[in-house]
């Protein structure tokens, strides 16, 4: 378990809050994340996606948990080329437009550079208490491979740099018949990590489980296998509890994976009631006793 870490998509959802995975004296938000952090030694922050974190609530997180604790921050949406409300921009840098949602294309390029720059910068507490593990972004179906979207992997490295960004994929393209070497060929040239994920198949954003090393970091995440997966309801495309039986199958799968990279992120992001916390536990056992 050295090298391996483990933990969930988030620690604030109403559902897990309503479980009573928290004990009663966890009743507000710094005394939850201080409880998680006792569970598990990362989180992956997904609410960054939807709107862009500010330096104090960082450095509010860096400062109420372990030293050895690590967050791994979703990339806000407009970076990935989601469509991302007008609200959920800075209120300074929001365009006048009748428009709910914009893309990059839609911002001038110097509002653009500036969401960046904050973005960034807001991680600093993190960053400097060493609490800062990778940026996820995860690109939207219609990502597929073609030679822009590889530059544009190469642009978010040289953007992150020094931090490290972690790519996940939700289009099939990428692993087409031949596509699939000549991707990860593209990322280990570059050094750049892949995210392997665990999902529902049969769908236009889903990619298959490959499980490999490109960099020195490596990340699995599992969303879960919800017959609801297409849903707009977030809770019931999550909504999948993970039997030991599944798991179990996949601690050789990462156990081979931790021996590629220096260091494996397990996440498990079936973010409905306790199930990411319970699934989590039981990868922690059950690679414990390997």
């Amino acid at each position: 378990m050295a090298n391996i870490r483990i933990g969930t998509c988030g620690w604030t959802d109403k559902t897990l809050i309503a479980s009573g995975w928290y004990p009663s004296t966890a009743d507000n938000p710094e005394k939850r994340l201080a409880y998680y952090a006792r569970q598990f030694p990362l989180v992956e922050v997904d609410a960054t996606y939807y709107g862009p974190p500010n330096e104090q609530t960082t450095r509010l997180w860096a400062q109420r948990t372990p030293d050895d604790f690590t967050f791994n921050i979703k990339a806000f949406s407009l970076l990935t080329g989601h469509p991302t409300k007008v609200s959920a921009l800075y209120k300074d840098l929001r365009p006048e437009t009748t428009k709910k949602n914009v893309y990059p294309q839609d911002l001038p390029p110097q509002t653009y550079e500036e969401v960046w720059s904050r973005f960034l910068t807001a991680l600093d507490p993190l960053a400097e208490a060493g609490k800062l593990g990778a940026l996820l972004f995860q690109f939207p179906p219609w990502f597929g491979i073609r030679k822009s979207n590889k530059e544009y992997l190469l642009e978010v490295a040289a953007r992150c740099k020094p931090l490290r960004p972690v790519f996940e994929f939700r289009n099939a393209s990428w692993f087409d018949g031949g596509n699939q070497d000549e991707t990860l060929d593209f990322l280990r040239n570059h050094r750049l990590p892949f995210v392997a994920v665990d999902m529902p198949q049969g769908h236009k954003s889903s990619v298959p489980p490959v499980v490999t090393a490109t960099a020195d970091l490596a990340v699995v995440r599992f969303h879960g296998h919800s017959d609801k997966w297409t849903s707009h309801d977030i809770h019931e495309k999550f909504l999948y509890r993970y039997s030991t039986e599944e798991l179990a199958e996949w601690v050789p799968k990462l156990r081979t994976l931790a021996d590629e990279a220096k260091t494996t992120h397990v996440l498990m992001n079936n973010c409905y009631s306790d199930y990411a916390q319970r699934n989590a536990s039981t990868f922690m056992e059950l690679l414990g006793d390997d």
